[in-house]
């Protein structure tokens, strides 16, 4: 079954915007935190941001500043808005349970180039 769906992803040049959507189910969703990932080939995959159910965020260091997670608990979403992108955020984004992981979805690819 499939749980978690990621999606937005795009190219962009350097210095722009994109907005990123995770739908999981429902059980996922109201256990507590969530968060995003992100992975280069060959590479461990990274983890992002955390929200947790009431709205507490936490980012890695490469992107605070820049990016802002948010959720919405209604619609079962989390968002991830990305401001000022940089070649080295290119990778593919994934969301997740960070509590328990789940199995990943396929991710969306996100790169930043000229």
């Amino acid at each position: 079954q499939v749980q978690l769906v990621e999606s937005g992803g795009g190219l962009v040049q350097p210095g722009g915007s994109l907005t990123l959507s995770c739908v999981a189910s429902g059980s996922i969703f109201s256990s507590g935190p969530m968060a995003w990932y992100r992975q280069v080939e060959g590479l461990e995959r990274e983890l992002v941001a955390v929200i947790t159910s009431e709205g507490s965020t936490n980012y890695a260091n490469s992107v605070k500043g820049r990016f802002t997670v948010s959720r919405d608990n209604a619609k079962n979403t989390m968002y991830l808005q990305m401001n000022s992108l940089k070649p080295d955020d290119t990778a593919i984004y994934y969301c997740n349970a960070p509590w328990s992981i789940r199995t990943w979805g396929q991710g969306t690819q996100v790169t930043v180039s000229s």
